[in-house]
């Protein structure tokens, strides 16, 4: 039997809040000595849950397991990527993706992955030229009717 690690297209299917629930009180249980696997479970299902603050929340997580737990780092930056690629840092995102594909090229997680993030950055790049032509437009016509408006005087 092998195990098989979700897609990057799994990101979008969020816990049911009851799951979610179990994890946290695992978490709240072993408070001040919650162990690295307790912690690292209640991250990733605060990675997977639809509010914005619960996914802050897992990448803070995460991102203490990465620093104090060596062994853990091939998993965290994964769901650092995925929690910081659902966050909308996709910079930040793509640096924790690639720091996985540089250790682990055939990772297929992280090259779908990937693909989600160069997707989500060519929408906001076209976004972001969109709204900056519009500016442009808007600037242009304000300041040929502003000079037409002064000539006239």
């Amino acid at each position: 039997m092998s195990f098989r690690l979700p897609d990057a297209a799994d990101a979008d299917s969020p816990l049911k809040p009851d799951e979610l629930q179990v994890l946290r009180a695992q978490y709240e249980k072993e408070g001040e000595y919650v162990g690295v696997q307790t912690k690292f479970n209640y991250a990733w299902g605060l990675i997977k849950a639809s509010g914005r603050g619960e996914q802050q929340e897992g990448v803070r997580l995460l991102s203490e397991i990465f620093r104090n737990a060596p062994e853990r780092r091939r998993e965290c930056l994964y769901y650092l990527a995925l929690g910081n690629y659902k966050l909308g840092n996709y910079a930040e995102a793509k640096r924790y993706n690639e720091l996985l594909l540089d250790h682990e090229p055939a990772n297929m997680q992280a090259t779908s992955l990937r693909g989600l993030i160069e997707d989500k950055v060519a929408k906001e790049g076209l976004m972001g030229v969109a709204i900056l032509s519009g500016v442009a437009i808007t600037a242009g016509i304000v300041g040929g009717l502003l000079f037409k408006g002064a000539k006239r005087r």
